[in-house]
């Protein structure tokens, strides 16, 4: 049964031979792209942004573009927080070592728990490659193979912003409705361009 397996072991199956299986399907609804200029005008506006990093930005070796991002949005005046789940990335911790590669202070790294209760105070959160770990099917759909598992909020944020290379699924191979909800709006491409574009929509 779903609930009796580890959240690792869900989210790190593509590491062994183990297959989740994907699930009933969702009513889904439609995906809204928007472009990273009409980005920057929500985020010009936003005086709270949540950045919730995940394997994707591992991937496109974002994390300095991330910080870049981070700078201008508190430049502009905002409050920028990182949410960490505990098993993003390829292993646990990997979302710590890469921002603190890119000198991101630490006392900006918020684990799941601390977040979770203030993320619908967030004008903006910005998932960056992240999947399984802002599924909300974990909490919403009973029939879904990671149905319980503790995942990071983000669709209770105001705007959501997922940059994605595309819509493909996660390790977990299951649909994610967040790319559905009526706040949510995606960046598709690579993750550190898309930031690099909004980087320079501030400058």
């Amino acid at each position: 049964k779903a609930m009796n397996r580890s959240l690792s072991n869900v989210l790190f199956s593509g590491f062994g031979t183990v297959k989740v299986s994907t699930g009933p399907v969702i009513e889904q609804g439609e995906v809204k792209p928007m472009s990273a200029e009409d980005a920057y005008y929500v985020l010009e506006a936003a005086a709270s942004v949540v950045i919730i990093p995940g394997y994707g930005m591992a991937v496109a070796q974002a994390q300095h573009a991330v910080k870049e991002l981070q700078g201008m949005l508190e430049e502009n005046g905002a409050e920028v927080v990182y949410a960490i789940h505990p098993v993003a990335g390829r292993m646990p911790g990997h979302m710590n070592v890469l921002l603190a590669e890119a000198d991101v202070p630490y006392d900006l790294l918020l684990e799941m728990d601390q977040v979770n209760p203030r993320m619908d105070s967030f004008d903006v959160a910005i998932v960056i490659g992240a999947n399984d770990v802002v599924n909300p099917a974990a909490r919403e759909v009973e029939s879904s193979p990671i149905y319980g598992m503790p995942v990071i909020n983000a669709n209770q944020a105001r705007t959501v912003f997922v940059l994605k290379r595309s819509m493909a699924t996660g390790f977990a191979g299951i649909d994610n409705p967040l790319f559905f909800k009526e706040n949510t709006r995606m960046l598709f491409g690579d993750a550190k361009a898309t930031l690099g574009s909004l980087v320079k929509s501030f400058d």
